[in-house]
């Protein structure tokens, strides 16, 4: 088996023109918006670690003492000769937690959009894994790509994603989502899924507007990526980071907010602020047990067990496609 430095990377990564297009899409609609996978550059990946060890953040640490406590219940949940597709692989932490307990997997498929954050963590589970093959995959996951072949057939496709990154996505688009899921699992696959769940507006709110500004970092990190890769001149310094708790539609939105009346460039085109206008960067919707069961269904997987903290604060939870 290849040494980790030696790992082949898959790369379906978005390209510039992606990005450029997706920026302008959304700061030259009428709400100005930008989407939340771009937060995740080499930066923005290493602001999120730090985000997922504060103390206001409650969902890592959370799903970690629920990971710790249960991850032999979730491996064998997956079941023998399993092959492990992970969605978002993040640093690899929570992976290496559900890998330990698993029976004979067939390979690990960590999908990320960070490129190099991916080669780093792929590298390090290799180390750790020697006996399991590991094959990185780059990609917009919200996307189909190819998965690598195996080196023997698995048993069965389990999708791994941990982390509250399902409330990204609007209700639509993550029953669009956990469809494609299910359609790369294939009949009788698997999903262990990490669900925030909802709870006080006061606690939710903390946990996206921390004390040491480390959340607004990540926010402002997302204007200095238009910068750095799209040559567009947006002035950090004024644009503040917003935080709040939607209760109508169940979510927590992010926005980056115009300090003053300016104009930016991207692309040769002139994009106007008035002051207090906002881009909406991100959406984290929030679930009950009941709400999310029905999503699952509608998408083609019914929903086997359930792991919650004594707090109610976090779930995970082990998904069939039928």
């Amino acid at each position: 088996m290849a040494p980790a430095a030696d790992l082949e990377l898959r790369d379906y990564g978005p390209a510039r023109e992606r990005l450029l297009s997706d920026a302008l899409a959304g700061l030259l609609a009428p709400r100005k918006s930008l989407p939340c996978k771009y937060f995740y550059d080499e930066r923005g990946s290493a602001l999120f670690e730090r985000i997922c060890e504060l103390e206001e953040y409650y969902p890592t640490r959370t799903e970690l003492a629920i990971l710790r406590a249960r991850a032999g219940a979730m491996a064998a949940a997956l079941g023998p000769d399993c092959l492990v597709v992970e969605y978002g692989s993040g640093s690899g932490v929570k992976t290496q937690l559900l890998l330990g307990h698993l029976e004979r997997p067939v390979a690990y498929v960590p999908v990320d959009i960070s490129r190099e954050h991916l080669r780093r963590s792929a590298a390090a589970l290799s180390a750790r894994y020697p006996a399991l093959p590991v094959l990185p995959v780059c990609a917009d996951f919200t996307q189909p790509f190819a998965l690598p072949s195996p080196p023997r057939p698995p048993r069965r496709r389990a999708a791994y994603f941990p982390g509250s990154t399902i409330g990204n996505f609007a209700p639509a688009e993550a029953r669009k989502f956990l469809t494609q899921v299910a359609e790369l699992c294939g009949p009788g696959g698997a999903l262990l899924i990490g669900v925030d769940l909802k709870k006080s507006r006061a606690v939710l709110e903390r946990a996206y507007d921390d004390a040491l500004g480390v959340t607004a970092a990540f926010n402002v990190n997302l204007l200095r990526r238009l910068n750095r890769e799209l040559g567009a001149d947006f002035r950090l310094d004024q644009f503040a980071h917003r935080a709040l708790w939607n209760e109508v539609e169940g979510r927590v939105e992010m926005h980056l907010v115009s300090r003053c009346a300016q104009q930016v460039r991207l692309a040769g085109r002139r994009i106007r602020f008035e002051p207090g206008e906002t881009i909406h960067t991100e959406n984290s919707y929030k679930y009950d047990l009941r709400g999310f069961s029905s999503l699952a269904r509608s998408a083609g997987f019914e929903v086997e067990q359930v792991w919650v903290d004594g707090g109610a604060l976090f779930s995970v939870q082990a998904l069939r496609v039928v």
